[in-house]
């Protein structure tokens, strides 16, 4: 995985949740907090993602093979899925059923000071993680809003790691309030409406995760600006004369597949042509350095043809 790829924030978020998992369990022990228990779970069950994500990191790096030419770049984008699954499973629905049963049978949270102190200690931790996250992300996120990188991010570490720190605090926020008012009011219903809340959100942050590894492991274009700058290269206003249309698809987050039919002059020589495709080919390259596999048909531009424009049946989807 490379360095886009948040290795860094994905192993500042492991470290912080095992740390933060051990510390809430035993708060569970000594307290019998419905929210510690589904918030120890949590973060047993973030810590089991992040391993997800390093682990799909790992795998993506192997060699292409006759069975799998274009490599196994989208090995990250699986892994990415697995972790919406585990969120939802794991987390969200762990949380909202034991939300329920402590709501069904409300008991009196027992050393107080067990989970506020550790819920206490769990933001700090989560906070760190949290910035880390966002200052691994502003490297690559350019003038981009938090939402538009969300969805248009292409390595899929980042932003889960991203919500997943997010749905942790907001979630340490709630238990923080569950444990609270329950200790004020005395009744331990506002410990499960705590842990419900916890379940709902986790389940919600799954959700946005698997539409949006969903749409990855579909494939999915190149920006529109990396589209732009690959025409603009493929064209030399020699040999060849326009880019007649175009597909690009990313096989992994740092692999982009080009496929291009060029216009090229009806005079030209077979030697001129193929020439002109692999200068076509370097500039590509060193425009856009992500693609790595690059297809260019020559074909003799028509006015003609030009005017009715690219066939959608033939060519379907792409730019």
């Amino acid at each position: 995985m490379s360095a886009s790829g948040g290795t860094k924030a994905i192993v500042a978020a492991l470290s912080a949740n095992l740390a933060i998992a051990v510390a809430k369990f035993v708060a569970f022990l000594f307290s019998g907090s419905s929210s510690m228990l589904a918030e120890s779970v949590h973060s047993l069950a973030d810590s089991g993602n992040q391993g997800l994500l390093l682990l799909g990191g790992k795998k993506a790096q192997r060699e292409a093979t006759p069975q799998h030419p274009f490599g196994y770049g989208r090995e990250r984008y699986i892994y990415a899925f697995l972790v919406s699954i585990v969120l939802f499973s794991v987390g969200g629905m762990f949380a909202v059923y034991e939300g329920y049963e402590k709501i069904k049978h409300p008991h009196a949270i027992e050393a107080w000071y067990w989970p506020v102190g550790v819920l206490v200690f769990a933001i700090i931790a989560e906070g760190y993680s949290f910035r880390t996250a966002i200052k691994e992300s502003n490297v690559t996120r350019g003038k981009l809003s938090w939402k538009e990188f969300i969805r248009r991010a292409k390595a899929p570490e980042l932003p889960v790691v991203l919500l997943e720190d997010f749905g942790a605090l907001v979630g340490l926020v709630l238990a923080l309030l569950g444990v609270g008012i329950a200790l004020a009011t005395g009744d331990g219903v506002w410990d499960g409406i705590g842990t419900l809340c916890i379940g709902i959100l986790l389940i919600l942050i799954a959700l946005i995760l698997a539409s949006e590894t969903k749409s990855l492991l579909l494939g999915e274009s190149a920006g529109t600006d990396e589209v732009e700058k690959i025409k603009s290269a493929i064209v030399d206003g020699d040999t060849v004369t326009s880019v007649i249309h175009m597909r690009t698809l990313h096989l992994g987050p740092e692999e982009l597949l080009v496929a291009a039919k060029i216009a090229v002059q009806h005079d030209d020589t077979a030697q001129e042509v193929a020439t002109a495709i692999n200068a076509a080919e370097s500039r590509i390259r060193e425009a856009v350095p992500i693609a790595r596999v690059i297809y260019l048909e020559p074909d003799i531009y028509s006015a003609e043809d030009a005017a009715a424009g690219p066939d959608p049946k033939a060519t379907p989807g792409g730019h």
